[in-house]
């Protein structure tokens, strides 16, 4: 028996034996309420026998592909155990807020990754430019190159005037005995050299404190006076002891013709500070030597100098038979080594070994009022070529001696000058 409704029109339809084609069905309305079980899908029908010609059918459909739901157990919503779309179609996964990687879903670590990297560089842009502009800030600019008269002419390098003070400023007494500094007032220079910054190669120039040079007529850093020239000639060292940095500036301008675009001093205490800042300073030292007066005691080899041992190789000159000339080659050849380890990427970008380094020597280093923190950088990275071998490192060309104090060779100065002035090869040599 077959159990569902069997509904005609006309005397036609399903299940008519009539030899009339059946034609379109009308189908009812069929209404479910809410709380009514679904019945199974019903088999198709097998032809009836006696009934030739009449195919099977099955309720709810026809040719035109409509499906009232009953088929697949199926009305309006999804099924126990189906999925939407109907039979067939693989069930969707539910998206997050992002996509795929919502819940359910394995995180993506190289999208988390790349975030991370980018977030961490960008802390350490920010905290190295912090840094930058703090050390910009603390920087002492105390020397006014604008008091210096009569300069020569601009030249296509640029110059610095590096001078190495024995300043004991902000030193304690301990500090003092165990840098072998003394305890001398005031301070002197006890190192000056002239670096050219020169697309045609670098050039450091050791100027030694015992220098035969006149002092020119000069107006008085502090005073504003003029003073005239009186053809004084004295020890290159004692122009900064008379009235510092301006007129040392004005003195060196005036015996050699180089103009001086920037000017650099910094003391004991700061020097040895910053080469403990990097932890100290690697250097080849060809023959070994001990001096009482400025503690070193170095064995001959490769070894690493601390801020106490650095500024004793630096000061040595009693221990020299070439004495001032043999010290100014250990200076550059000091400078050279320790502007090879400072001028590095990993000080230069890494905070937490630039602010160190920074804080270290700020104290003591003095510029000139135009020099910034670039500028410092330029001239870091100059010392740094020469030590590299790209450059020229020499003591300014001396001809003799006159009452003690060395005289310069004036031909080879002069070539000199106008070597660098020109940004041309330097080929002069000195001792």
């Amino acid at each position: 028996m077959n159990d569902w409704p069997d509904r005609r029109d006309d005397g036609y339809g399903r299940g008519s034996a009539q030899a009339r084609p059946e034609g379109a069905q009308r189908m009812p309305h069929v209404q479910r309420h809410p709380q009514q079980p679904q019945r199974p899908p019903r088999p198709p029908q097998q032809p009836q026998p006696g009934r030739p010609g009449v195919p099977p059918q099955q309720h709810g459909g026809y040719d035109g592909g409509y499906d009232s739901g009953y088929n697949t157990g199926q009305v309006y919503g999804t099924p126990a155990g189906g999925s939407p779309g109907g039979p067939g179609v693989p069930p969707q996964r539910p998206s997050g807020p992002s996509g795929p990687s919502g819940p359910g879903h394995a995180p993506d670590w190289g999208r988390r990754i790349k975030i991370g990297s980018i977030v961490l560089v960008s802390a350490l842009l920010v905290t190295t430019v912090g840094t930058y502009f703090w050390a910009d800030s603390k920087v002492r600019r105390e020397v006014d190159l604008s008091k210096v008269i009569e300069r020569p002419k601009e030249g296509d390098c640029t110059t610095y005037l590096i001078v190495g003070s024995d300043s004991r400023e902000g030193m304690s007494d301990e500090e003092k005995k165990k840098l072998h500094t003394g305890s001398a007032e005031g301070k002197r220079t006890d190192s000056m050299m002239i670096l050219a910054k020169c697309s045609s190669g670098n050039t450091m120039i050791s100027l030694p404190r015992d220098s035969d040079v006149e002092i020119p007529s000069f107006v008085g850093s502090e005073s504003g006076k003029k003073f005239p020239a009186q053809g004084r000639r004295v020890k290159l060292n004692a122009a900064y002891a008379e009235d510092g940095p301006e007129l040392l500036v004005r003195t060196v301008e005036h015996n050699t013709g180089l103009r001086i675009d920037h000017y650099a001093e910094i003391g004991f205490a700061g020097f040895a500070n910053i080469v403990d800042a990097l932890g100290g300073v690697e250097l080849d030292i060809e023959k070994g030597f001990k001096d009482e007066k400025s503690g070193a005691d170095f064995q001959a080899g490769k070894q690493t100098l601390n801020g106490e041992q650095s500024l004793a190789f630096v000061r040595t000159r009693y221990a020299f038979a070439e004495s001032d000339l043999q010290r100014t080659k250990n200076q550059q050849k000091f400078l050279s080594a320790l502007a090879s380890q400072a001028a590095t990427p990993s000080t230069i970008v890494n905070p937490f070994a630039l602010y160190p380094m920074l804080g270290a020597g700020l104290d003591t280093l003095i510029v000139d009022k135009d020099m910034g923190l670039w500028d410092m950088g330029q001239m870091f990275f100059a010392m740094k070529g020469i030590n590299g071998g790209d450059g020229v490192s020499m003591n300014m060309p001396i001809s003799g001696q006159r009452g003690g104090n060395l005289v310069w060779d004036k031909a080879k100065v002069q070539q000199l000058v106008k070597e660098i002035q020109n940004d041309e090869k330097v080929t002069v040599r000195g001792q």
